[in-house]
């Protein structure tokens, strides 16, 4: 497939497209706009590998790490590891801090992403705790304040692919790793603090540094190379498992917070849209459940053949849960940001958020994009009602799913809407 990007990646190029056998895309083949995207996801990774045409050809360079560490997770308990530098110098934290990246486009988040070119060691994840000179020095870059300089010198030239399939987030070029330096480095001392407490629980770690203003991505981070727990519990952390143990860890705290907290006294509704992404959340005046759901559209990722809007969720009740959410980690993502505002406010809630994710969103960026949306929505003004009819009637107008269609798979709607509830019973016995 390669050679129908061949005006855009020479031959030259370290780089392989990848593909499902019945995928779209070989039929498309990036002209025909046939997924009825906006954006190619193709194109816009190809292009972005360009831009590292430079260093792909190359077995060493130098560059400002954002600062930036990567832990796989195949093969676990043996992971690969290793750091994710540009090939350049400068300040560059924003290519690996999502906090910051509402507003750009997406071309430029995956030119972030395919710009950091991956180092790979495979180490044991117990080597979080026992050292070695590679892993104490990704340790610091993992718990860097800033941008770094550093040197990076590789077995072989760095190769990546371009991966159509319904999980295809960017990634840049990857080589197995002979040499790694950092020349300069400034540590966050909150997280240097953590690591140098060998009694301090991993949980608490974590709280402790998003109370006192840590960005959540960076505790992720830190998180991933093992630098919280107890001494003797320290292990390597895949990436993609410590950025949702960090969310589930946070929103589970600021639960236990929040229950002691009087419910809101009428229905909140917020509605957001964001690059071909539609959002509403709606606070219940109820003591403490949560439920997140996504409608995926007719050819997005995850619903790449139907003729109708796949609807999907999971639900927490008072007691919480005790399974691993199907819909992965966004729910824990989409919990984080709910209960922030919740804490910010000092009240508890029943809370539904919804997302439709449209055709002509070219491609999932990663777990951060909804919890960065989720947030932003809660910074906004809410509509206030009397009613869930009236709350729901308002929803109508900015979701393309209809109502009828949410409930049928939501629990809180069904339960709030069909379920006469004991104290709606206790006040119309009061009133006669």
């Amino acid at each position: 497939m390669k050679d129908r990007y061949a005006h855009i990646i020479p031959e030259s190029t370290k780089v392989k497209v990848v593909s499902r056998e019945a995928s779209l895309c070989l039929l498309c083949r990036g002209g025909r706009r046939l997924c009825g995207k906006s954006v190619c996801p193709i194109d816009l990774k190809a292009r972005a590998f360009v831009k590292n045409l430079n260093v792909v050809d190359k077995k060493e360079f130098v560059g400002s790490s954002p600062p930036s560490v990567f832990v796989g997770r195949f093969g676990y308990p043996k992971v690969f590891v290793g750091p994710m530098v540009p090939p350049m110098l400068g300040n560059t934290e924003i290519m690996d801090l999502p906090e910051r990246w509402m507003g750009e486009s997406v071309e430029d988040i995956v030119s972030y992403r395919y710009s950091l070119i991956r180092g790979k060691v495979l180490v044991p994840i117990e080597s979080a705790r026992t050292g070695g000179r590679l892993i104490e020095t990704l340790q610091e870059l993992a718990m860097g304040a800033s941008a770094a300089d550093t040197e990076v010198q590789f077995l072989k030239v760095p190769f990546g692919s371009i991966i159509i399939d319904d999980n295809s987030q960017p990634f840049g070029p990857s080589a197995p790793m002979k040499h790694f330096e950092v020349a300069s480095l400034k540590v966050d001392h909150r997280i240097e603090k953590a690591y140098y407490d060998g009694d301090l629980r991993a949980g608490d770690a974590v709280m402790d540094l998003y109370t006192n203003g840590a960005p959540v991505s960076k505790i992720q981070r830190a998180f991933s190379m093992g630098i919280f727990g107890t001494l003797k519990n320290r292990r390597l952390v895949p990436t993609r498992w410590s950025i949702t143990a960090v969310d589930s860890v946070i929103s589970q705290r600021l639960i236990e917070e929040i229950k002691d907290y009087e419910t809101v006294d009428k229905y909140l509704v917020f509605v957001h849209a964001y690059m071909h992404n539609n959002f509403a959340a709606i606070f219940i005046p109820r003591k403490w459940s949560f439920e997140w759901m996504e409608a995926w559209f007719p050819g997005t990722f995850w619903n790449p053949s139907s003729s109708l809007p796949s609807v999907i969720g999971d639900y927490e009740s008072y007691w919480g849960r005790t399974t691993y959410p199907d819909i992965g980690g966004c729910y824990f993502a989409t919990r984080l940001a709910v209960t922030e505002f919740l804490r910010g406010i000092r009240r508890q809630a029943t809370v539904l958020v919804i997302r439709e994710i449209l055709p002509e969103f070219p491609l999932p960026l990663g777990v951060w994009f909804v919890r960065e949306n989720v947030r932003s929505m809660l910074r906004s003004k809410p509509a206030v009602f009397e009613d869930l009819r009236s709350a729901l009637k308002y929803i109508k107008k900015f979701m393309r799913v209809p109502i009828v269609k949410w409930a049928e798979r939501s629990f809180i709607l069904k339960d709030s809407l069909l379920q006469r509830r004991i104290d709606d019973y206790v006040r119309r016995v009061d009133l006669l």
